[in-house]
This record gives C-alpha cells, sequence and structure tokens, in this order.
C-alpha cells in the first residue's frame, strides 16, 4: 500500500487561517503527511499571501501527534544551511521525529530578484547545494565540533546544540527528476528522493536509474525512501470531473502524460496504484485549492481507505 500525502503551494495565498485549516483537515482525515512548498512569491505575478515556512512548520509540530511533514522543498539559495539544520533539528525535536528535511538549490529566478538573493547558473548552484547538504549533514550527525571549508559556506569548530533528539536528525529529502545532477546528489546524502510529477513508467525508469547510482557508492536501495509529487484533479463523479476539464482546457488524457492524477475515486486508485507499482512507496498530491476542504474530505472518504496501509 501506498501513503497518501498532501502538498500546497504556500506563495498562492497561504495564510494563518488558511494553514491552520489545512493542518487539522489533513491531521484528522487520516492522510499520511503534508508538505508545503518554501516560496515568498510566485515565478509572475499577482503576489499573495506566503506564511512564513519554518514558522508554519513549527506552529504544526505543536498542533498535531500524528502526520508527518516538511519543506518541499527548502532551497540553499536563500536560506544559509547552518540555519536550516538549527531549525529543522528544533522542529523536529519539538513534534517527536515527525520532520522530513526537504532541501533543494533553488529556482525561481523572480523570487530572488524580488527580494535580492543571488540564485547562480546552474553548476554554480548546485555546486552552492551540495556545500550545503554537506554543512547541514556535518552539523546534524556528529557530536563533536567539525570542520568545513567550501566555496560557498564553511564551518569552524562548528557544532549544533542541543543535539537533535533523534540521531542524525531528521531525514534529509532532495527532489527533482535530473539525472547528471539531482539523483547523484540524492544518492549520496538523502534518506528520501521525491520526484517531481512523474508518469508511472517516467518513475520507474527514474527509480531504476537510483538504484544503480545507490549501488556505485555501495548503499542499499532501500536506504532511500521513494516519493513522488504529482498535481491531481479530483471530483467526486463525472460530471465534476468534465467541467474541472474544461476550466483547464486539456483532456484527462493529456493531463496524466504531465503527471497529474486525474478523475473520480476509481479513477485515481487505479493511477495511485500504477505509481505505486513503478516504486513510489508515498505519493503526495498537490492540492492547489487551498480552501477546498470538501475536496480533501471527499478523497479521505473515497479514496484514501483503498490505497493506505
Amino acid at each position: 500500500m501506498v501513503q497518501l500525502s498532501i502538498m500546497i503551494e504556500g506563495q498562492n495565498g497561504l495564510n494563518w487561517p488558511r494553514w491552520k485549516r489545512i493542518v487539522a483537515a489533513v491531521e484528522d482525515l487520516g492522510f499520511a503527511g503534508l508538505f508545503r512548498s518554501d516560496h515568498v512569491t510566485n515565478g509572475s505575478p499577482p503576489d499573495l499571501d506566503s506564511l512564513e515556512l519554518w514558522v508554519s512548520l513549527s506552529w504544526l509540530a505543536d498542533h498535531t501527534r500524528r502526520i508527518h511533514f516538511g519543506p518541499l522543498v527548502s532551497p540553499v539559495s536563500f536560506r544559509h544551511p547552518v540555519h536550516t539544520a538549527r531549525m529543522a533539528a528544533a522542529v523536529d525535536d519539538l513534534s517527536n521525529g515527525r520532520l522530513i528535511l526537504g532541501m533543494g538549490a533553488g529556482w525561481n529566478v523572480r523570487e530572488h530578484r524580488n527580494f535580492g538573493w543571488e540564485l547562480l547558473d546552474l553548476d554554480q548552484r548546485f555546486l552552492r547545494f551540495q556545500e550545503g547538504l554537506d554543512v547541514v549533514t556535518h552539523l546534524l550527525l556528529s557530536d563533536r565540533p567539525v570542520n568545513f571549508q567550501g566555496e560557498y559556506f564553511c564551518l569552524q569548530d562548528a557544532i549544533l546544540l542541543p543535539r537533535p533528539q533523534r540521531p542524525g536528525g531528521p531525514p534529509i529529502l532532495i527532489g527533482g527528476n535530473g539525472r547528471r545532477r539531482t539523483l547523484p546528489l540524492a544518492s549520496k546524502y538523502a534518506s528520501a528522493w521525491n520526484a517531481v510529477y512523474p508518469t508511472p513508467s517516467e518513475l520507474s525508469s527514474s527509480n531504476k536509474h537510483l538504484d544503480g547510482l545507490l549501488s556505485d557508492i555501495g548503499r542499499k536501495p532501500t536506504e532511500v525512501l521513494r516519493s513522488s509529487m504529482n498535481g491531481c484533479v479530483f471530483a467526486s463523479d463525472e460530471a465534476r470531473l468534465q467541467k474541472h476539464l474544461a476550466m483547464r482546457r486539456k483532456s484527462a488524457e493529456e493531463l496524466r502524460q504531465s503527471g497529474v492524477v486525474v478523475g473520480t475515486p476509481t479513477e485515481f486508485v487505479e493511477q495511485l496504484g500504477a505509481l505505486e507499482s513503478s516504486g513510489a512507496q508515498e505519493v503526495m498530491l498537490q492540492w492547489l485549492d487551498l480552501d477546498d476542504l470538501a475536496g480533501l474530505e471527499a478523497l479521505a472518504s473515497t479514496v484514501l481507505p483503498q490505497v493506505s496501509a
């Protein structure tokens, strides 16, 4: 059985009232987890409410008891890895070990330009990302002061105190599909890898590629949990589904070929099963309408019992 979680885009109007309602719904309805993006704004206007990520996760950690959660993902480009490690360890402790630390290189050009952060070209960006992963890993794992000297970050006799309650701190998740940069980093640093909008065939191929990379460095495939983040168009019946498709001006098959789970409950169960057969241990459904709690309830009552352990 596959774990079914919810992912939201925090820059699409997230504020405290919406966040509190969504957190309570995901916890109470039985979903496995709740993840959210870490952005200040979108790649194009308009600018909407965007509740600060780590503040929101701190509230979640203290107001839930069951779900796992985390950023999908928190960029090294505007989150210094020392601060990320400190915040992640503290939030994980507050939740009694339920945080999954999603980290990324950064990508949103407009966001970086608007707020004065340097995005860098791809090669430099991923070098900085790797250094950030080194810094976070050293701080979470080491009970003694550590040193690290990179081009972008350095540590000198640095130690994270208090030490994380969970040995090694929260697991690191790396998201992305790139075989040249992202998957090699996932094979070295991650405890979880998240594919972005994969079709089942794409997920299967990437999973096999990651297995090979892990084998090459002496890690077992089971050491890295496999998850996917997929868009979703859910409708309780065919008539409602056709209305959703008309709004998007695409057919259900066109959306499915772009990595979106589309359909009525029966179709959802079938597509989630295909992702599971392709290697997904968890599917994070991108829920774009932050006020559609009725839709979440319908999804939980009709689909969740058929796919979750």
